[in-house]
């Protein structure tokens, strides 16, 4: 049905030179990653903190993106701006609704 990864990571960069990364990925990336759909979050109660939900058609795309050589280089450069090691959270999509 489809797979969701969280990435939870706090950083006090700012935003900007975290968007500069991002767009290094989409242009590293292009033609290549397995993404469906992508959101980033920041806490509203906890500044700083962000999450990255990232939609795939299924685990094995996700871990197919995560081996990109575009991603693994990316992932390297923004763990330099992070406090900490980022947490994954692996989700099987079991059911959807929208309103």
């Amino acid at each position: 049905m489809g797979f969701i990864q969280i990435i939870e990571y706090r950083s006090s960069a700012d935003y900007d030179e975290l968007k500069k990364l991002e767009a290094r990925w989409l242009e590293a990336t292009q033609g290549q990653r397995t993404t469906v759909q992508e959101w980033t979050c920041v806490d509203r109660d906890q500044p700083g903190r962000y999450f990255n939900i990232v939609e795939f058609e299924s685990y094995e795309a996700a871990m197919a993106n995560s081996q990109l050589p575009g991603t693994q280089e990316i992932a390297a450069e923004m763990a330099k701006l992070c406090e900490g090691e980022p947490v994954f959270y692996n989700l099987d999509v079991i059911e959807t609704r929208a309103d």
